[in-house]
């Protein structure tokens, strides 16, 4: 039998995505950050210009407080180059 997945919708550097429930499960065992702060974050994201490189390191930086992790110098450059080069993937539920 299959149970009816909640989505949720969102629009990221003008693309809609798709997030189940599923999605922000697996994200808060990892992280311990729930789906109301995923979803803040996202707010602030789309508000921000995600091909600004002071804004990705600003939303790096607060993801890494917010996860509890220090994300490397190097790390940082290949997530915003990543960004920059359109090169993150569309279906974000398959990284997880």
């Amino acid at each position: 039998m299959n149970t009816p997945t909640n989505n949720t919708y969102s629009m990221l550097g003008g693309i809609r995505m798709n997030f189940s429930d599923s999605f922000f499960n697996k994200i808060e065992k990892k992280t311990n950050v729930n789906k109301e702060t995923i979803l803040n974050l996202a707010t602030k994201l789309q508000q921000g210009n995600m091909k600004d490189e002071k804004t990705l390191r600003e939303v790096i930086g607060e993801l890494g407080k917010m996860t509890g992790r220090e994300v490397s110098k190097e790390k940082e450059d290949k997530i915003i180059n990543a960004v920059m080069n359109d090169q993150v993937p569309k279906n974000i539920d398959k990284m997880f």
